[in-house]
């Protein structure tokens, strides 16, 4: 069996791991139970909890969700992979905050027998780069570290090459997700990941409006002073914490695109379909205020989640939200995984 770096680095589906809660707003554990199986069932190769999707909420005094909410996706996914084929399976915990708070949760995520921690520097605004490069060491003396490249849009920062190529440099970084939702940027973290001669560093796409194109596109790079090519390896999204099952599909078809080494051109067509989705599940419209909502609905509509709620009440559906989630289901029905789930759904939730 791989190594849990090997099996990052041959590229897997990872769904951000939305939080199931009552209508009281309490944790709903049937419910997130059922979650973390249908992904180990649709074939996920891994989870991430504590993250954006998860709602960074659950660290709040009020609800002290992030260590149990941990707990119930490590157990759940030991249960379910020892009842079907054993095969490797990635845990990435989402590690928050300054570099106290980040330490706090990669020594509970780790001692729950998390992999890797999804790192997020939301909370590092203003501090000079160089400040957050200690932080990333420090924390990475924890546990390995998957980077985060998080959009300005939703509370990331924009980051230079030059602190890419240096956390690119740090022999605990196994992996990063790649989500300013903007080419240049993007761009960057490849070449910086290259150009430090790390070809066994995992890149993730996490630009939910250019899934297709981004695991599609052979970027040329030099590694160790050789012209090479690199490809973004799997997803690591919160758009495949629902029709999971399709996008494992859709990874599995990139992989032998790849392969057969000609684009056909057909897949521009089924890129387009999937950002369109996206922009009516993560609300585009509305500068993505009605996002983890979006992906609540879409699993509501499917019987694994009971209703849409946030822990933060005013975290809504937009206006027309779900209209354009009936649109999307109406225009493009090859994306979504309703079959599947309906087969299995009664297993997931016992």
């Amino acid at each position: 069996m791989p190594s849990t770096r090997e099996h990052l680095r041959a590229g897997v589906v990872i769904p951000a791991h939305p939080l199931a809660l009552t209508e009281r707003r309490t944790l709903d554990e049937k419910r997130q139970r059922a979650l973390t199986r249908y992904y180990v069932d649709a074939g996920a190769g891994g989870i991430a909890v504590g993250v954006h999707t998860t709602q960074f909420a659950i660290r709040d005094s009020r609800y002290g969700l992030y260590r149990p909410v941990l707990e119930l996706a490590a157990e759940t996914v030991a249960e379910t992979i020892a009842r079907s084929s054993r095969r490797p399976f990635v845990k990435v915990a989402g590690l928050c905050g300054h570099t106290v708070q980040a330490m706090s949760e990669a020594q509970i995520a780790s001692a729950l027998g998390y992999d890797v921690g999804l790192l997020s520097l939301g909370d590092w605004q203003r501090e000079d780069e160089r400040e957050l490069l200690l932080h990333c060491r420090e924390v990475g003396e924890v546990m390995p570290l998957f980077g985060f490249y998080l959009q300005p849009a939703v509370g990331g920062r924009v980051l230079s090459y030059a602190f890419w190529r240096e956390l690119a440099e740090m022999p605990n970084v196994w992996a990063i997700k790649i989500a300013p939702f903007n080419r240049y940027q993007t761009i960057d973290v490849i070449r910086a990941v290259t150009d430090a001669g790390r070809d066994d560093i995992a890149l993730y796409t996490g630009n939910d409006d250019n899934i297709v194109v981004d695991l599609l596109t052979p970027f040329s790079v030099t590694i160790r002073g050789e012209p090479a090519v690199r490809w973004i390896d799997g997803g690591l999204l919160g758009q495949w914490a629902c029709w999971t099952r399709t996008a494992v599909q859709l990874l599995e078809r990139v992989k032998a695109q790849r392969a057969a080494g000609v684009l056909d051109a057909r897949w521009l067509t089924e890129a387009a379909a999937l950002t369109d989705a996206n922009g009516a599940i993560f609300d585009v419209a509305h500068a993505f205020r009605g996002c983890i909502p979006g992906i609540h609905e879409v699993l509501r509509r499917q019987g694994l989640l009971s209703g849409t709620w946030c822990l933060d009440p005013h975290e809504q559906l937009s206006p027309g939200q779900a209209e354009e989630i009936d649109r999307v289901y109406r225009t493009y029905p090859g994306l979504e995984d309703d079959a599947f789930v309906a087969e299995h759904l009664e297993r997931w939730l016992s």
